[in-house]
């Protein structure tokens, strides 16, 4: 199937590894181009060079929490590259703990960061989108059901969620289509770091996949596949949907 992404330009933040590059190596290797982020510059760079260097990929350090982030990521992109189609907004999660545990300061960082600095991004790449554009949020499946222990992202994810669903609602009849993903358990660079954390990491490894229905953990790129369809022309009619992509892990419709 053609995509349809040849010469296209697509936003990544959060995307010098794990899910966020493996979807910008999905888009490059049909033809787009790609604007990363991520807080570590030498690893944007690295990132950059994996991609295929600047014929393919441009990056820039920097945080979402920053208010002039995207307005930056959108001008590097239509400088570079000449145009924008859309992006993929990914923010790493918030410190782990249940819900009650977290103070107020803990609450606030992660509201600016994941849920305004995911908004901000997603408002300001809108609004220099053309006809067939599109953002997919990365999310979580605390969207549907809440994850042990991780009681700020059981808070925001959904909200998120929802806002996915308005501006789909407000950018639809422009041509521009929003919507969420929710990634289920992968093997990054940061799960192999959890798991490595363990007292016995091949077994906190089986233990992992035995609880997923195909019974093994996902590699990056079979998220960045549907991750890039979602964003290409060939997905022109996916809007205010969540799509899960987690191996049948989660138990809610």
């Amino acid at each position: 199937m053609d995509l349809g992404l040849a010469d296209r330009v697509y936003i990544l933040t959060g995307a010098s590894r794990g899910l966020g590059f493996a979807t910008a190596q999905a888009l490059v290797a049909d033809g787009a181009r790609v604007v990363i982020s991520a807080r570590d510059e030498e690893r944007v760079a690295e990132a950059v060079a994996a991609l295929g260097g600047p014929e393919y990929a441009a990056g820039l350090a920097a945080d979402l929490s920053d208010p002039a982030t995207p307005r930056e990521l959108v001008d590097l992109a239509q400088d570079r590259f000449g145009r924008l189609d859309g992006a993929l907004i990914s923010v790493g999660g918030p410190a782990p703990g249940t819900a009650a545990s977290m103070t107020d300061d803990q609450w606030r960082a992660a509201f600016d960061t994941v849920f305004l600095g995911s908004v901000r991004a997603a408002r300001t790449v809108a609004a220099a989108l053309p006809e067939g554009g599109a953002i997919a949020f990365v999310l979580s499946t605390s969207v549907r059901a809440p994850l042990a222990g991780l009681g700020i992202s059981n808070g925001l994810r959904p909200g998120l969620a929802m806002v996915a669903k308005d501006m789909a609602d407000e950018f639809g009849p422009r041509g521009v289509r929003v919507l969420s993903i929710l990634p289920g358990r992968f093997m990054t660079d940061r799960s192999r770091e959890l798991f490595a954390a363990t007292d016995d990491p091949a077994t906190a490894t089986a233990e992992a996949a035995a609880a997923i229905p195909l019974r093994r953990i996902g590699e990056p790129a079979e998220y960045g596949q549907v991750a890039a369809f979602l964003l290409s022309p060939a997905a022109s009619y996916v809007t205010g949907a969540v799509v899960p992509v987690d191996g049948g892990s989660m138990r809610a419709l």
